[in-house]
C-alpha cells in the first residue's frame, strides 16, 4: 500500500468522467465573462476577519510511538458558534505542515466549523531539507505503507488529544459531526481513517476510526501497489465528496498518476451517497496554500470554491438538507467542469419549506 504524491510537472486531461468538460478557450471565456471580482462578490463564504478566528498550536507527543504530532487548531469565534460544534480533522500531502491549507481552517472555522489540521513528522515539510541529490530516498520513505499507517494513526491520535476530558473544547464539540478530511497523500489517509484496507497474510489491515462520520477527498492519489481499488475500498461506507480538477496529474520519478485515477477512487467508492467535484483547471497543487504556478487567476478562485463547498457538503451530511451544495454549483458553476449533484437525503421538513 505504498502511496504517494508530488507536484505535477506537465498538465493532463484525462479520459472518462473529467475529460468531457468544456476546452480550455471555453474555460477562458467563461471566467472572463463571469468575472474573478464578480465570483468571490457572489460567495456565500464571508472573508473572515481577524478576531473570527482563533488559531492554537499544539505541540503533541504520542509516547506509545514515541512520535511527535504537531497540530494547528483552527476554533470559531463565539459569535459563530449555535450549540456543539462541527469538526473537520485535515491532513497535508507529502512534504506539507499544519500551517498549510490556512485558506480552509480560516474559512470554515468563519462560518462556524473548526477544524485540527494535523502534521505528519514522517513525510511533512522536512522532505525538501537536506542534501537534494537524497530528495528521492527521502520520498520514497516518506511514502511507504509503513508512513501511510503513522499517518492514520497521527490523525486518530490528535482527535484523540482533542476530545480528552482535560481539554478545554471537549465539551464544546459535536460527536456527531466530525468529519475526516485531506488533500493528496492526506486523501489516501482520510480514506484509511474512514474505512480503506488491504489484504496482508490473508488477513485485512485496516485502521477505521469510527467517529467520523464523513469525509471530504481532495485529490486523491491511487493505492499504488493494489490491483484492486474497489476491493480497498469496499468498506468506506460514509458519505464523501471528492475534490480534483481537469489538470490534477501527479508525476514523479517511478510514480505517475493521471486525472483519471481520481475519477477512479470516486467511482470506486461503494456507497451512493457521495459526490464529485471537478474543476476546470488547475494543477495538482492549486489546493495547497502556494500560488505562484498553480493556476494563475483560477487559484483564489479554486481556493474559495473548496472552502465552501466542503461548508455545503457538511449541510448536505449532518442536516440532509441539499440546498446549499445546490446554490454552490450555481454561484460557481463558470469555473466548474463537473459540478457535484446532491445524494439522496430525507429532507426535514424546515428545509422544505425554506425552499417552497
Amino acid at each position: 500500500m505504498a502511496i504517494i504524491d508530488a507536484t505535477p510537472t506537465q498538465p493532463q486531461t484525462s479520459t472518462g468522467a473529467a475529460s468531457r468538460v468544456p476546452d480550455r478557450r471555453r474555460f477562458g471565456v467563461l471566467v472572463l465573462a463571469a468575472g474573478a471580482g464578480s465570483l468571490l462578490g457572489r460567495s456565500a463564504l464571508a472573508q473572515p476577519a481577524p478576531d473570527e478566528v482563533r488559531v492554537i498550536d499544539f505541540e503533541w507527543i504520542d509516547a506509545a510511538r514515541d512520535r511527535t504530532v504537531p497540530a494547528r487548531f483552527y476554533w470559531p469565534a463565539a459569535s459563530t458558534r449555535k450549540g456543539p460544534v462541527p469538526l473537520i480533522v485535515f491532513s497535508h500531502g507529502l512534504g506539507g505542515s499544519r500551517k498549510g491549507y490556512s485558506y480552509l481552517g480560516e474559512g470554515w472555522s468563519a462560518r462556524g466549523v473548526a477544524s485540527l489540521h494535523i502534521q505528519h513528522v514522517g513525510s511533512d515539510e522536512t522532505l525538501w531539507r537536506g542534501n537534494p541529490l537524497l530528495l528521492l530516498d527521502r520520498l520514497g520513505g516518506a511514502a511507504d505503507e509503513r508512513e501511510a499507517i503513522e499517518r492514520t494513526r497521527d490523525v486518530s491520535f490528535g482527535l484523540d488529544r482533542l476530545l480528552q476530558r482535560d481539554s478545554p473544547f471537549h465539551a464544546a464539540i459535536d460527536r456527531k459531526r466530525i468529519v475526516a478530511a485531506g488533500h493528496s497523500f492526506g486523501a489516501n489517509t482520510t480514506l484509511i481513517v474512514t474505512g480503506a484496507q488491504v489484504i496482508r497474510d490473508g488477513k485485512p489491515l485496516g485502521f477505521r476510526d469510527p467517529r467520523f462520520t464523513a469525509s471530504i477527498v481532495i485529490s486523491a492519489p491511487p493505492f499504488y501497489g493494489e490491483t484492486d481499488l474497489a476491493a480497498v475500498l469496499a468498506s468506506v461506507d460514509v458519505p464523501t465528496l471528492h475534490i480534483t480538477t481537469t489538470e490534477d496529474t501527479i508525476r514523479i520519478p517511478g510514480r505517475y498518476s493521471p486525472v483519471q485515477d481520481r475519477i477512479d477512487v470516486y467511482t470506486a467508492i461503494p456507497t451512493s451517497r457521495k459526490t464529485l467535484v471537478v474543476f476546470q483547471g488547475g494543477p495538482h497543487n492549486v489546493f495547497t496554500d502556494r500560488s505562484l504556478q498553480n493556476g494563475g487567476p483560477l487559484n483564489p478562485l479554486v481556493k474559495r470554491a473548496t472552502a465552501e463547498v466542503g461548508l455545503a457538503f457538511l449541510e448536505l451530511v449532518h442536516k440532509s438538507d441539499p440546498a446549499p451544495l445546490e446554490d454552490w454549483s450555481e454561484t460557481w458553476k463558470p469555473i466548474l467542469a463537473a459540478a457535484p449533484t446532491p445524494f439522496q437525503v430525507d429532507m426535514p421538513t424546515s428545509a422544505r419549506k425554506r425552499r417552497a
